[in-house]
């Protein structure tokens, strides 16, 4: 594939109150947000339709005005629902300043994530209610209005704020719905989900994020008959350029009832398109496994796929069981935020669901790098969106080198931090501390984060996401992270797992642990004759709880790592 090969006009926006205009003049009627009501035993669905965002959008936007809100520094955390992105994007067409916070936070944290930020107003759901409060009465932060998006006595509320900003348009006011929007100045301070204990506050721009969403529109298959399930945390810019991407098409967007509910959702909204990051997608291949194991069908499965290769206007066709397993409609999975597993990739490709792999990061807007409709390769990250460059740095005998981004996206700069700031970018180009390959056809690869790299006294290197993927295929387990624990004055080469209880018990019923992890290293002995010497796991500690994680799923190995020295 050539670099400058696209499939579909390429909208140049500038900031986001342009992508809200532009998708309302085209589909006022279509639907951009279904809310699901439940009132004891009944459950309603309302549908949103673009024209009536708008409209509700100008009307809290008046409000918050009204309330002395502009140019204010307005923090949001609640659950994934309709409130929040109503919130965001009517922050951004006032030019306020969003402060998306994550509700998975302990109250400490997120009292100092305010306090780093210095946030003037908060948005908070019931659920965040009393955590609000506590961080109130501790009187440290400059919080001056506490807003919530259901009825509470204590607070403001929402939609009284809407009603109120109503009136005032009817008398006349269009303060708000003419304010121009200043593309290039901070819009949203966004904190990393970084491993470290101190995560940094990323200073993105509407024209940052505008832009990667214009430079995705140059590839990607998505269409305004689409319904999208808003999965991904709301806070993590994955997950908020996620709602503003599918909203900029006309689609609509549903929310999640949670991880358990995830099969019920896809089916009672008719998920078409499914966002999300490899851990939750391989899990669902998962699952799809284990039905088609219990039906006695994998041989034909495995047959039916090797024709659809030949055939491939056959695949829904063919499928169309397993596909209604997962709603009946879902025809499109991005996966993020780390690499999904091959056989998954390929697997759901075979079968009529499109998985396209992207690459990103919060200071990249997020997007860098996907598959497209057309051109895709098992464990890539495919090609760099339109308008946005690549390069390897400091590449080693086999290729491999930190991969470094420059572009419109990338961000202006970490908040009040101008050592880490030029740490990060230089000459423009963002390192982005991942190490890639790239092939002869442009596909890049990543191969691992450039801080996790284990290397031996014997000077060879060890990328531990590399080994992660075989251990992780082993049906008994549920994860694994390999790392190098300090023997001596070298490291051996280690790893932490975690068991799938539930296979365990089907499979192992009458063992005990000890006997598990014999079998379990056993099989993972049999990997390491797959191996190079120098890559042979010579340790093993098992565990039945879940590892401590950020919220998109990745495993936080500075955490890991201190727990279990302090075994």
């Amino acid at each position: 594939m050539k670099k400058d090969e696209y499939f579909y006009d390429y909208p140049d926006f500038n900031n986001v109150k342009e992508i809200v205009y532009d998708v309302v003049e085209k589909y006022p009627k279509n639907c951009a947000f279904i809310i699901k009501e439940k009132k004891e035993n009944e459950t309603n669905y309302k549908n949103i339709t673009f024209k009536e965002l708008k409209e509700q959008v100008n009307n809290l936007g008046t409000g918050f005005y009204n309330l002395g809100m502009a140019d204010k520094r307005v923090a949001i955390i609640s659950k994934n629902r309709y409130e929040w992105a109503l919130s965001y994007i009517t922050l951004l067409l006032g030019n306020m300043l969003a402060i998306p916070l994550d509700k998975g936070l302990t109250e400490i944290e997120i009292e100092n994530s305010i306090i780093r930020s210095k946030a003037d107003i908060i948005i908070f759901d019931n659920g965040m209610a009393d955590v609000i409060s506590n961080i109130k009465k501790n009187g440290k932060t400059q919080i001056t209005d506490y807003i919530c998006m259901e009825e509470n006595s204590e607070y403001k509320n929402l939609y009284s704020i809407m009603e109120s900003g109503k009136k005032a348009r009817l008398e006349g006011n269009s303060e708000f719905e003419n304010a121009e929007i200043d593309s290039e100045k901070v819009s949203v301070l966004c904190f990393t989900s970084g491993t470290s204990s101190t995560s940094k506050i990323v200073m993105l721009s509407q024209r940052n994020i505008a832009f990667d969403i214009s430079a995705m529109h140059a590839t990607e298959d998505f269409r305004d008959t689409d319904v999208n399930l808003a999965f991904l945390p709301l806070h993590h810019t994955f997950g908020s350029t996620g709602i503003l991407y599918i909203l900029s098409y006309g689609a609509a967007t549903a929310f999640p009832d949670g991880l358990r509910y995830i099969a019920q959702n896809l089916k009672e909204y008719g998920v078409s398109v499914f966002i999300g990051v490899p851990l939750l997608i391989e899990s669902m291949y998962k699952k799809i496994v284990k039905e088609i194991e219990k039906q006695g069908k994998t041989k034909v499965i495995n047959i039916a796929r090797k024709v659809t290769n030949i055939v491939p206007f056959m695949k829904r066709k063919i499928f169309k069981p397993i596909i209604d397993q997962l709603g009946g409609k879902l025809r499109l999975i991005i996966s993020g935020a780390a690499g999904l597993d091959k056989e998954v990739w390929k697997a759901f490709n075979e079968m009529g669901i499109h998985v396209i792999q992207g690459y990103g990061l919060t200071e990249a807007s997020p997007v860098v790098a996907a598959e497209n409709k057309k051109y895709g390769k098992k464990g890539s990250i495919g090609f760099p969106l339109k308008g946005i460059e690549v390069k390897l740095i400091d590449q080693n005998s086999e290729g491999i080198g930190e991969l470094a981004t420059k572009g419109p996206n990338v961000m202006l700069g970490y908040y009040e931090d101008e050592e880490a700031t030029n740490e990060a970018i230089k000459d423009g180009w963002l390192l982005t501390g991942d190490l890639a390959k790239i092939d002869n056809e442009g596909f890049i690869f990543i191969t691992g984060r450039k801080k996790n790299v284990i290397v031996l006294k014997n000077g060879k290197n060890i990328y531990p996401e590399e080994l992660e993927v075989l251990v992780n295929k082993l049906p008994l387990v549920k994860e694994s992270m390999v790392f190098g624990m300090q023997k001596d004055d070298d490291l051996v080469l280690s790893v932490k797992v975690q068991y799938d209880e539930e296979y365990v018990k089907e499979n192992y019923p009458n063992e005990d642990k000890k006997s598990i992890d014999n079998i379990l290293w056993d099989k993972i002995k049999e990997i390491n004759k797959t191996m190079p010497t120098y890559k042979y796991i010579k340790n093993l500690i098992t565990t039945k709880d879940e590892f401590i994680k950020t919220t998109t799923a990745k495993i936080k190995r500075y955490e890991e790592l201190k727990k279990i020295q302090h075994a």
